[in-house]
């Protein structure tokens, strides 16, 4: 009765084991990657929505410089005008000075990102770009403040730094977001600029980049 007793207490065999193991190691390496996929889907989401909010901001000061030049020009003003050393710094002088750094490149090309989810890098900004700093409402075009794209360490932004209650911008301080213009033929009273907002950036969990963008039209007194 004992040694029956006995023969029904055997342990598991090796083979038992070994596929316990191995169903066990197969749940959790499923669950871990899925958890890995969920927490990069999460953050991919956070960066657009960051980048968008970039985005929207180029797109408001871009409206705003516009309604000043057109409520300036109305007034009487002339294009020249604002390119003095006095006025320069207001929105309508810097409108006039973005026009005239749009006039001085080709508008004709402009780098489209929209569905070019096939690079694996993202290009850096073109020649004739330029970015507003939304902080202190300036047209910047200086090639020393464009990051290479190699160098963007997180999401597509303004990267800025506070001194004395101050926000600036520096060298390499605008990060995979940029902005081109195409501006239509002077003739008649009444022009337009497209402005193409781009941004690129690497995201975690993705082979190629994240590429959003945005067109804008806006209309001006000429």
């Amino acid at each position: 009765m004992l040694k029956s007793f006995r023969k029904l207490q055997r342990g598991d065999t090796l083979i038992e084991v070994i596929f316990a193991i191995t169903i066990f190691s197969s749940v959790a390496i499923t669950s871990l990657s899925i958890m890995n996929q969920g927490s990069a889907t999460s953050e991919r989401a956070l960066e657009i929505t960051l980048v968008r909010a970039q985005i929207d901001s180029q797109t408001k000061v871009l409206q705003f410089l516009n309604a000043s030049y057109s409520a300036a020009f109305q007034s009487g003003d002339t294009y020249a005008s604002f390119t003095g050393s006095g006025e320069v710094n207001t929105p309508a002088g810097q409108w006039a000075t973005m026009m005239t750094a749009v006039e001085g490149t080709s508008g004709d090309t402009v780098l489209e990102l929209f569905g070019s989810g096939t690079n694996e890098t993202c290009p850096d900004a073109p020649a004739d770009s330029f970015i507003i700093d939304t902080h202190n409402v300036k047209f910047l075009n200086t090639a020393a403040d464009f990051a290479p794209a190699k160098d963007v360490p997180s999401y597509s932004q303004l990267a800025y730094t506070s001194s004395g209650g101050t926000d600036s911008l520096g060298s390499n301080s605008v990060q995979g977001i940029w902005i081109q213009a195409i501006r239509s033929a002077t003739t008649g009273t009444t022009g337009y600029v497209d402005f193409h907002i781009d941004a690129c950036w690497a995201s975690p969990g993705q082979s190629a980049p994240v590429t959003i963008g945005t067109i804008v039209r806006l209309y001006e007194p000429r």
